[in-house]
């Protein structure tokens, strides 16, 4: 019987759903800051040049925000990286046993017709573990990367649009 894997482990086995889920949160992230910036920039406005204890609070926090999402997305490109290593041992391993079956299959081939196909998995073995390592490994990383900025864009929209 087959297993079916979920739609989660499916998109990050597939370097086009990752890439596909990056560009989705970018534009999330985005659509938050533009609330949020709005938003902010309304209130300074209002405040003046004397601003409440409330909006000092709030304008502090701004900053403070970008420092705390910076470090987080510094760190958890560094995680990745140390975490990297172990898993393109790992990744490296599997290819190379991909690539030497289908290798051993292709010396075994028996008539002209079978070296050929054996031949193409070989090529598809081959160039499925270059192209695949890289691009998910980079979108892996980018999404890591992108993921405080976005919590926090999107959990401001969401606390100031309730004011």
């Amino acid at each position: 019987m087959r297993r079916r894997r979920s739609a989660a482990t499916w998109m990050f086995a597939n370097p086009f759903g990752l890439w596909t889920d990056l560009a989705w949160k970018t534009g999330e992230m985005m659509m938050a800051s533009a609330q949020v910036i709005d938003h902010r920039s309304r209130r300074m406005l209002a405040a003046g040049a004397v601003p409440s204890a409330r909006d000092r609070r709030e304008f502090a926090l701004m900053g403070q925000e970008k420092v705390d999402a910076a470090s987080d997305s510094t760190r958890a490109v560094m995680a990745q990286f140390a975490n990297a290593g172990a898993k393109m041992n790992a990744r490296a391993t599997r290819q190379m046993l991909s690539g030497t079956s289908a290798l051993m299959s292709l010396m075994c081939s028996r008539s002209p017709a079978q070296f050929v196909a054996r031949q193409a998995a070989l090529v598809r073995a081959m160039n499925g573990s270059a192209s695949t390592s890289a691009s998910l490994s980079a979108a892996r990383l980018a999404r890591g990367a992108l993921k405080p900025f976005h919590a926090r864009a999107t959990a401001n929209a969401k606390r100031l649009g309730k004011r």
